[in-house]
């Protein structure tokens, strides 16, 4: 299924490709800040229980627009910051190595690339408010993390992204989305067969400088 989903996805963006060297676009740059909620997510749910924890993120968002028809691609460069509380004290076969509830921290340089629909026919209320929708993957390089010995960290990940938003008055996007990694994120070093991904909610808002 997720491969299904990776498939449309670069399909869509090979045909927005192709349609923007046919139209005009507008281009535009901003900043992005926001955080995130993230569970790592266990193969095996029973390994440990396992508490949300937020992270934040960070960086520069560009975006061009197809004039006239509502469709656009962005893409980041973001610092992220994500994690769980993990109960490994629970388990003796991790009590025993010395670990309580510990918090599993993650940083990442992500990438994500988006499709993006806005309404902007809306007779002239869009220049106020404007919503839209968002879809697309994030390339997450991971640059930093915590408990090397009892984890094994992916060096590259991909998470796919769906978004709901809102534009205010042509300068500031305002969007929650929901994210999930489409492979592993980690795995125990201990029991190596239990992996996890990432699941995480986001908020961000981007101010963009031209419109």
């Amino acid at each position: 299924m997720m491969k299904k989903i990776s498939r449309l996805l670069a399909v869509a963006l090979l045909g927005f490709v192709a349609l923007t060297g046919q139209a005009q676009t507008d281009t535009r740059w901003g900043i992005t800040a926001g955080a995130n909620y993230n569970e790592i997510h266990f193969k095996q749910s029973d390994i440990m229980p396992v508490d949300r924890a937020f992270g934040p993120t960070v960086g520069l968002t560009g975006e061009m627009n197809i004039q006239g028809i509502g469709f656009g691609l962005d893409a980041s460069l973001l610092y992220s910051m994500r994690g769980s509380k993990l109960h490994y004290g629970d388990y003796k076969i991790w009590s025993s190595l010395g670990l309580g509830t510990e918090t599993v921290s993650m940083h990442t340089i992500d990438v994500p690339i988006n499709l993006k629909f806005r309404w902007h026919k809306m007779n002239g209320f869009e220049n106020t408010l404007m919503p839209f929708v968002a879809v697309g993957p994030t390339f997450s390089f991971l640059v930093g993390k915590n408990l090397p010995d009892v984890n094994q960290y992916k060096t590259v990940s991909v998470v796919l992204h769906f978004g709901l938003g809102v534009e205010l008055f042509r300068h500031l996007q305002i969007q929650g989305s929901y994210n999930f990694s489409v492979g592993e994120t980690l795995r125990t070093r201990l029991l190596d067969d239990n992996i996890a991904k990432n699941r995480y909610w986001a908020l961000t808002a981007t101010y963009f400088f031209k419109e």
